[in-house]
């Protein structure tokens, strides 16, 4: 895939990038290297004090920044505002806190026959960050935050659609007073990954995208013993009981399916419904998601605008039309819109059943799947019946009931009576094929750490 800002409302290629050569990637990794030896030495109070820098120029940069991303990969401008936001809150956040993440944990001296005993919280070196373009700050900032107040260094190596997003990230450091080569954009293709991890001074690797790169970094990661986190795909249900206040889940579940144009791991993907109002919830569902205006995603008025690739919308569509052939009743949408650009309208799919691919498969676009249950048993078997273990989202108001969901959700993270999102404040992540480890909170921080144990005599 070329390295290259190409709009996806009109598909017209904007600006390419040269990637790097062997050797100028060779002399990015020698300057991360050097850059680490002195930068782990750095107090918290000066790291703290450079990135609250970093949140001051993304508040000033905020519709410059919206702008660039909405050209390279689609999301609504203020979709993107909102995103400069979130991680400029990231970077405040862990300026605030990183130094309670990170203070020394004492142990019990006495037992272990000690004059004093603690953990310690240190560096680890340079990591590799593997980031997708559907959230091309927000990705970046939820690792280098936590990474860069923990005293590591970055190399971002970016999705190649949103060149310049990456190249803007690695200024912003600068700019915000990090010393020179701390966070670096590599411009390279996904070939040099392998290649980045098998050098002895790259320590580490967190990856955010699909299931397939995610068994590929964590292989290669494996056999160089590298320390891997990888946060993937995801087919989060979003479950609606009989107690549901559901005029508010129905409109939560829009916002839940439609965010970013659909494509977000945390989306929720499959809306399961009791079999006593699923009628009722379905019909204001299918209003909701009709009601939509879908157009160019910098008009004010525009909900949805067009998918990041071309790719992306024929492996949706292609989704669509195995589930219609198979039996699925499209209630609206279902056809990609003519015309330039990549769009494809809010959708929504009754009559799925477990043969179709959009229910094993993740849909990366704004298109829902509803399924009716007869109960919580049936409810919590269909919720968990998909590879992915991201996150979830139950609705109801009986507490019985909320407790069984959050006993027995097979996922990272369980919403109730919301939709899945993420906060600084808390971790990140999923069990099963959506990977493992975690982003944000103290365990963001401490994921690219050594913990390493200190006893006195």
């Amino acid at each position: 895939m070329a390295i290259a800002t190409v709009n996806p409302a009109t598909g017209e290629t904007l600006k390419t990038f040269e990637p790097l050569s062997d050797a100028e990637l060779g002399d990015r990794v020698a300057r991360a290297a050097g850059a680490f030896s002195s930068y782990r030495l750095t107090t918290l109070e000066q790291r703290a004090g450079w990135m609250r820098s970093a949140a001051d120029i993304l508040d000033a940069d905020t519709d410059e920044l919206a702008v660039l991303m909405t050209t390279e990969m689609g999301k609504t401008v203020d979709a993107a505002k909102l995103e400069v936001a979130k991680c400029a809150a990231g970077c405040r956040y862990y300026a605030d806190h990183a130094a309670e993440f990170l203070a020394d944990e004492p142990a019990d001296a006495g037992a272990v026959k000690a004059s004093a005993a603690f953990t310690r919280y240190q560096p680890m070196g340079p990591v590799l960050a593997v980031m997708p373009w559907n959230f091309p700050m927000w990705q970046v900032m939820r690792f280098a935050a936590p990474a860069l107040m923990a005293g590591n260094v970055g190399l971002l190596k970016h999705a190649s659609n949103v060149p310049q997003t990456a190249l803007y990230l690695e200024q912003l450091f600068r700019r915000a007073g990090f010393p020179a080569d701390v966070f670096q954009a590599l411009l390279i293709g996904s070939d040099k990954v392998e290649r980045l991890l098998a050098d002895d001074r790259v320590v580490a690797v967190t990856l955010t995208g699909s299931t397939s790169a995610g068994k590929a970094v964590a292989s290669i990661g494996g056999r160089q013993l590298k320390k891997t986190v990888l946060e993937l795909g995801g087919s989060d249900p979003f479950v609606v009981m009989p107690s549901a206040d559901l005029a508010r889940a129905a409109d939560v579940a829009v916002t839940a399916r439609v965010q970013n144009n659909g494509q977000s791991c945390i989306a929720a993907k499959r809306f399961l419904v009791h079999a006593e109002v699923a009628q009722v919830w379905t019909r204001l569902f299918v209003e909701r998601m009709q009601a939509l205006v879908v157009g160019d995603p910098t008009d004010d008025a525009t909900d949805v605008g067009p998918l990041a690739t071309e790719s992306g919308r024929n492996d949706l569509e292609e989704l669509v039309t195995d589930a219609v052939a198979k039996g699925a009743s499209v209630r609206c949408g279902g056809r990609s819109i003519e015309g330039e650009g990549w769009y494809y309208p809010p959708t929504v799919l009754t009559d799925v059943t477990e043969d179709m691919q959009i229910w094993t498969e993740e849909a990366f676009g704004p298109v829902a799947v509803v399924r009716t249950f007869a109960d919580i048993d049936e409810a919590v078997r269909l919720a968990n019946d998909t590879q992915f273990g991201l996150g979830s989202n139950f609705w109801t108001d009986d507490p019985d009931e909320q407790e069984r969901f959050v006993r027995d959700a097979e996922a990272g993270m369980v919403f109730l009576n919301g939709m899945t999102t993420s906060y600084p404040e808390l971790p990140f992540g999923g069990v099963k094929n959506s990977g493992y480890g975690r982003e944000l909170a103290a365990h963001g921080i401490r994921e690219f750490c050594n913990i390493k144990t200190v006893w006195r005599a």
